[in-house]
């Protein structure tokens, strides 16, 4: 920095005259050049906060004098409600070996400590804060619990020979010769570190899942650790949780940064920006009155609190206070979060600007979005046998990988679905560079808008239901085609017609792909009845219908929804009452994935829909398009299937062909014996037939009256299901407990044969 004032002031011109390059006068060009300095004050100062070098010098390294050289001795930091984190990371490095061999993914001498979060979040503050802990605790203690340590700044871009310049640096506390080649410097930087115990500390290192290279750069890297004592550790910053793994940081070793709440970030702005300075008791209560103004504007973010501190903390006039508190505040913070927003694959870019359009701090689950991304084709696959769930699936963990989406907690009992699930939200900063990002493509009608919706929408969030208003919004909109309402619509005893003409606004817009909404009736009691209009029809470019009642609504499909050819989820929730018009030309829909719902999927030849992911219930019977052959090519089956009517298949020939092996993403299986009277042989002979996939997690048998065990169970068969956590018996009537079953190694929980005298529990 020093240098490069030195060369701006040296090309000044000595003569007052004008410089005959710029045709400015000395005193012209002067400013100019002080302004340029300033700026490079400025840019310098973000790069700091950011870790990043200021300037290199002629060998491409960064030029900063030996004392502040990113391995050595680093400026005073205060870490600022972190405590928590910063004793849980501490004892991760202090833990003897044998407490820590469990969360080691390798045998090496090491260990892998990860801090991972948001550009700007405080993962290099609090880095740095162990790492003078144990710099302090070695210096005033030759028997620190390390015998080096090591501070060494990686970036996006790096050179193996840089980082180990750094680390002979860091560990000797010499400037690193000059070595004749990278391996000369490897093993004399291995010399140093051989038979030590080490902590290096790699600050933000970046990490690229889908280049292999990557990988391998890493793994050179921290190669030269191979030579050091057992107990050593390394603690990596990354704004990616791959970055870590990639690393051989183990899960329970990879430490999310925590949010701070409003109270902790004032304090932390108020030390950079006030701190002890020696202000008059009248100006520094009206600066703190300012400063809890400009606080809330930076949204929590330890990197604006701390660049825009300092700047504040140089000038401490209350005019100069107000005057930024008018400024835009995060241009530093947003520049660091772009460049993380840019690393991200394009799709994956798309699928986070797509989040928008929801409110601040929604709560999104993975499966939600899942399906929204896949039906808005924002999910490109490169393999025929790529799943685009799966895929949407990969990319959504990136996100969460990146901290674009952060584990809020767990959500229960949602309108249409059972269970617990994890749900997750946005950092208000990043909902800003979504928003950004995103344009006038999404949209939001919260409570009390008035304003007009853009004409060129095309995803639009309702949070506040008012049919008058959405029936005026909606006209006009061509380009929608997103539509959530996500407050519920209450009706009052019947409203049927309502909701039909609702359908018919609706049907004008002809691009629609995602429509989803929540019914419910005002009263308790039994719920309404509602046959969907014809004109729903019209939406043929419809890929996900959300229509989610409670359980007692009653939902009649007609005939012209068998038209949405493009259609792929469908959801109705808790309902149980569901009927269709022409059921049998269901199987038009080839490219249906899911109905969720309580209810059975009551209509013929099921077995052509090949894509389909979800199938609760299947009754097998003798009627046409019932058979059990209808379910030999839905391989595509995940999740749970419950199958009744087994007594109407009458050979193990025919129980082979429904395919339960092929049907490897299914995890919960339940085979069901209806009928009482069906021979016992018979119902042995198939079962027998009926051998799942090896990926089963739980099996549920009911009503089987035959005498003995299928071979795929006592494992003499080459397929056994060998993930099996479950196993339950229901109105089962056996002669003998299935003793041979060691090779169920994952079997845990109880095996429970029902209305029987003997009971046998496996642990």
């Amino acid at each position: 920095m020093d240098l490069l004032k030195k060369n701006v002031r040296s090309a000044m011109p000595s003569s007052p005259l004008k410089d005959k390059v710029t045709g400015m006068s000395k005193v012209e060009l002067k400013k100019s050049l002080e302004k340029i300095e300033s700026a490079i004050n400025d840019a310098c100062e973000i790069l700091k906060q950011l870790n990043l070098p200021c300037v290199s010098n002629d060998k491409g390294r960064p030029a900063v004098p030996t004392n502040a050289r990113s391995a050595g001795i680093s400026p005073p930091v205060r870490v600022i409600g972190r405590d928590k984190d910063l004793h849980k990371i501490i004892a991760m490095l202090h833990e003897k070996e044998d407490q820590c061999q469990a969360d080691t993914v390798s045998d090496t001498c090491y260990s892998v400590i990860g801090i991972h979060g948001i550009a700007g979040s405080g993962k290099s503050t609090l880095a740095r804060c162990v790492y003078d802990q144990e710099k302090k605790q070695k210096q005033e203690n030759m028997d620190g619990h390390f015998e080096i340590v090591m501070w060494v700044h990686v970036s996006q871009k790096f050179e193996l020979d840089s980082i180990f310049r750094d680390m002979f640096e860091g560990a000797t506390r010499e400037v690193c010769p000059d070595f004749n080649s990278l391996h000369a410097l490897k093993e004399n930087l291995e010399e140093k570190l051989c038979g030590k115990r080490i902590l290096l500390i790699l600050d933000d290192v970046w990490y690229n899942s889908r280049n292999s290279e990557d990988h391998e750069e890493l793994q050179k890297l921290i190669s030269p650790l191979n030579v050091g004592k057992a107990g050593s550790r390394i603690l990596v910053t990354s704004r990616t949780e791959d970055a870590l793994l990639a690393l051989g940081a183990a899960q329970e070793r990879c430490i999310p940064i925590s949010d701070l709440d409003d109270e902790v970030f004032l304090e932390m702005f108020m030390y950079y920006a006030l701190g002890d300075a020696r202000v008059g008791g009248h100006d520094r209560r009206e600066l703190e009155t300012i400063g809890e103004d400009i606080a809330k504007k930076l949204k929590r973010s330890p990197l604006a609190a701390r660049t825009v501190g300092a700047r504040l903390r140089k000038n401490l006039k209350v005019e100069i206070w107000m005057r930024e508190k008018d400024r835009d505040l995060l241009k530093e913070t947003m520049g660091a979060l772009w460049w993380s927003y840019q690393y991200l694959d394009e799709q994956v870019r798309r699928c986070f600007a797509y989040c928008s359009i929801f409110p601040r701090r929604h709560q999104l689950t993975r499966d939600e979005l899942v399906k929204l991304w896949v039906a808005e084709g924002f999910i490109k696959t490169s393999k025929a046998e790529e799943e685009m769930e799966d895929v949407a699936r990969d990319y959504f963990d990136e996100l969460v990988s990146a901290s674009f989406l952060q584990l809020g907690g767990k959500q229960e009992n949602i309108l249409g679905h059972d269970g617990v699930v994890d749900y997750f939200t946005i950092h208000d900063l990043l909902c800003d560079l979504a928003e950004d990002v995103s344009g006038r493509d999404c949209f939001r009608i919260e409570k009390g808008f008035t304003g007009e919706v853009p004409q060129d929408v095309r995803y639009l969030f309702v949070g506040s239901y008012d049919i008058e208003m959405l029936t005026e919004k909606m006209s006009g909109l061509k380009h929608l085609r997103t539509l959530i309402i996500n407050d519920i619509i209450w009706l009052k005893s019947d409203e049927s017609e309502f909701l039909a003409s609702m359908f018919t606004m609706l049907t004008g817009l002809r691009k629609l792909r995602v429509l989803n909404m929540r019914v419910a009736r005002e009263r308790s009691g039994f719920g309404f009845s509602f046959s969907f209009p014809d004109s729903i029809g019209q939406l043929k470019h419809l890929r996900y219908f959300g229509f989610m009642v409670p359980v007692l609504h009653k939902l009649t499909l007609p005939g012209a929804f068998t038209k949405l050819y493009h259609m792929q989820v469908v959801d109705f929730g808790h309902c149980k009452f569901l009927a269709f018009s022409r059921g049998e030309d269901m199987m038009n829909l080839v490219n249906l994935r899911r109905v969720i719902s309580k209810a059975d999927l009551d209509f013929p030849n099921v077995g052509r829909l090949t894509w389909l992911q979800m199938l609760p219930f299947f009754t097998i019977s003798k009627k046409q398009g019932y058979e059990s052959h209808q379910l030999k090519y839905l391989n595509k089956l995940q999740g749970k299937l419950q199958i009744h009517g087994l007594e109407n298949v009458e050979s193990k020939e025919e129980a082979v062909e429904v395919s339960l092996a092929g049907k490897e993403k299914l995890t919960e299986l339940v085979l069901v014996w209806d009928d009482k009277n069906c021979s016992p042989e018979v119902q042995a002979e198939v079962l027998e037939g009926l051998c799942p996939s090896k990926y089963l997690e739980r099996l549920e048998i009911r009503g089987y009256r035959g005498k003995r065990i299928p071979s795929w169970m006592m494992g003499t068969h080459n397929g056994s299901p060998k993930n099996l956590q479950d196993l339950h018996f229901i109105r089962c009537s056996l002669d003998d407990l299935p003793g041979n079953t060691e090779h169920l190694a994952s079997l845990k929980n109880v095996i429970r044969y029902n209305y029987s005298q003997s009971k046998l529990a496996k642990d």
